[in-house]
């Protein structure tokens, strides 16, 4: 262990104090540590490869780190300093005994989906995001119907090779995910759509009735928003499966692309917005699967006598 990042969302209670202790103990067992203010603003931090890297703050600065990292793998520890804490679950008490149990090798890593989501426009990439909850295309005005088609790549699909006009310009890494047609599953009018990763399946997922999965898994949800249509239902796929998304024409809203609820891109009408499960995971420093469900039970009032069940 020789180096460590320390993403500090200054916003909330306690973080200024917790961030120079944690610098202090990392310091003295002559760990190099950088330290990094979240402002709530969609500038990404540049950071290079480290040991561990520290998120002090909610879900919403997990969620901020894990897109500023999700090329380099490296592991984060998530202090809980929000409110809910689906993500976020390790309490600023217990950072010391989690981070010293992760390093003797007594706590593993939660592997957890990321998804890459591009934007084309007439054959050229406007856009490169990565998130580890959600991608939302949805109307930019209130109370407004749009219409999304949406594809899924199969064995079919017309692969984008290298004679393409945007082939050179994505990630070498990523390349190989584009797809220009698929199996058709339909238009949808409805004020947008959730594309969700299980760790997204707390979030506004659920929020828009989308199941809820166990964040470990490896699959993608596709939930629309208030659809107009009562049979368009939320439903699950494998995580491998590539996702066209097409922004069709004459539009009566302006649309939008969300990525976790914190980076917005303006769409049109012909747009396409591809997903795919990136290549790197994000990786949690947790307390254990049980803290998960506990938070689950506790925070959404399900049956609150069971607590006694849990020693």
């Amino acid at each position: 262990m020789k180096s460590a990042v320390l993403f500090v969302n200054h916003q909330k209670k306690y973080t200024a104090d917790l961030a120079v202790q944690i610098k202090t103990e990392l310091e003295n067992r002559k760990i190099k540590v950088d330290v990094i203010s979240v402002d709530g603003k969609q500038t990404y931090h540049s950071v290079e490869k480290r040991d561990i890297a520290f998120s002090l703050g909610g879900d919403g600065t997990v969620l901020y780190t894990a897109r500023c990292l999700s090329p380099l793998g490296v592991p984060i520890l998530p202090v809980n300093l929000g409110t809910l804490g689906f993500i976020a679950e390790v309490e600023k008490e217990d950072w010391l005994d989690v981070f010293s149990k992760w390093e003797k090798g007594e706590i593993s890593v939660s592997s957890r989906c990321m998804f890459d989501v591009v934007v084309e426009r007439n054959s050229s990439i406007l856009s490169e995001k990565t998130c580890l909850n959600d991608a939302v295309v949805s109307a930019s005005r209130i109370a407004k119907l749009i219409k999304l088609d949406v594809y899924i790549e199969n064995e079919q699909s017309q692969i984008i090779n290298d004679k393409s006009p945007y082939y050179k310009k994505m990630p070498a890494n990523n390349r190989q995910f584009l797809f220009e047609k698929g199996i058709a599953l339909g238009s949808f009018r409805c004020d947008g759509l959730i594309i969700s990763t299980p760790t997204g399946s707390t979030a506004y997922s659920m929020a828009a009735g989308g199941p809820i999965l166990d964040p470990e898994m490896e699959a993608v949800i596709v939930n629309p928003i208030c659809p107009f249509a009562l049979s368009s239902r939320p439903f699950v796929l494998p995580s491998r499966q590539k996702l066209l998304i097409t922004v069709a024409e004459k539009q009566r809203s302006g649309v939008l692309l969300t990525i976790d609820g914190q980076d917005t891109f303006d769409l049109e009408c012909g747009d396409k917005v591809i997903v795919q499960q990136a290549v790197r995971p994000a990786l949690l420093i947790l307390a254990g699967k049980h803290n998960y469900y506990s938070a689950l039970r506790n925070k959404l009032f399900w049956s609150p006598s069971l607590a006694g069940g849990d020693s």
